[in-house]
């Protein structure tokens, strides 16, 4: 059975890093579905793979008024955005990678969404783990797949805007058409532990704090080149970290 993990966080909060070692790790028990939700579309650099189109393309071509006359009355419009959405997924060998792209425009998306989700979803069916970076806040999860989320981790730095972000985080679950069973809290680019402040901001949030993650210094010197972030050595302090924090949510 597919477990889905949501990974969201208000911008500049290092979800695309974190979603990439837990991808890398999650890829040692079976096969990942990778879903980059965020329209920067940085996923793909982070894991080592190309990318050549993304889902949001796609949304934009079902709104062609000519779109029929090009595929023919032989094929159902859902029947090629299957098609469609299968030529763009990256696939590599444990891991595949399918990036949303660009965000909507004015038109009206409403049958061209409800047709991608359906797709999405008999397309992640076939996959161990779906893992999903999410663009900033939760409702474009809802986008991506109706699913139920299995674990939400909410990304957030070491700052009081971050938690308070976290907690209305929280607070949106109850808007989506998804259901998450588990709801997390990870704190990233801690160095000297959480102040009391901010260990009283999560209580009173209700969050549950499952991980602190380190800031990495060999982080950057990936960075600097270009590298893929799943270089990162396995005995480094992010990676360690990522690591525990999968360990206590029963995947690894």
């Amino acid at each position: 059975m597919t477990k889905t993990i949501a990974i969201a966080g208000k911008g500049g909060t290092g979800k695309t890093t974190i979603a990439a070692l837990l991808i890398k790790l999650l890829t040692e028990k079976g096969v990942v579905l990778a879903i980059d939700g965020d329209p920067s579309s940085n996923l793909h650099m982070a894991l080592g793979l190309p990318l050549h189109e993304t889902v949001g393309a796609l949304r934009e071509e079902m709104l062609d008024s000519k779109l029929k006359s090009r595929i023919g009355p032989s094929m159902a419009k859902p029947d090629y955005i299957a098609l469609r959405i299968q030529e763009a997924l990256v696939e590599s060998k444990r891991v595949d990678l399918l990036a949303m792209g660009r965000p909507e425009g004015p038109g009206c998306y409403c049958a061209a969404n409800n047709w991608l989700r359906t797709s999405i979803d008999r397309l992640a069916s076939n996959y161990d783990y779906v893992v999903i970076d999410s663009e900033a806040g939760m409702e474009h999860i809802s986008r991506q797949t109706t699913n139920d989320v299995d674990i939400l981790l909410i990304i957030s730095d070491l700052t009081m805007r971050g938690i308070s972000a976290a907690a209305r985080m929280k607070e949106l679950i109850g808007e989506l058409r998804s259901h998450v069973d588990k709801v997390v809290l990870v704190v990233n680019r801690v160095a000297d532990g959480l102040s009391p402040e901010i260990k009283k901001a999560i209580k009173d949030a209700g969050l549950e704090l499952i991980g602190a993650l380190p800031e990495d210094p060999g982080m950057a010197k990936l960075e600097m080149v270009g590298a893929p972030l799943t270089e990162l050595p396995a005995d480094s302090p992010l990676n360690k970290g990522v690591s525990e924090i999968a360990k206590k949510l029963g995947l690894a």
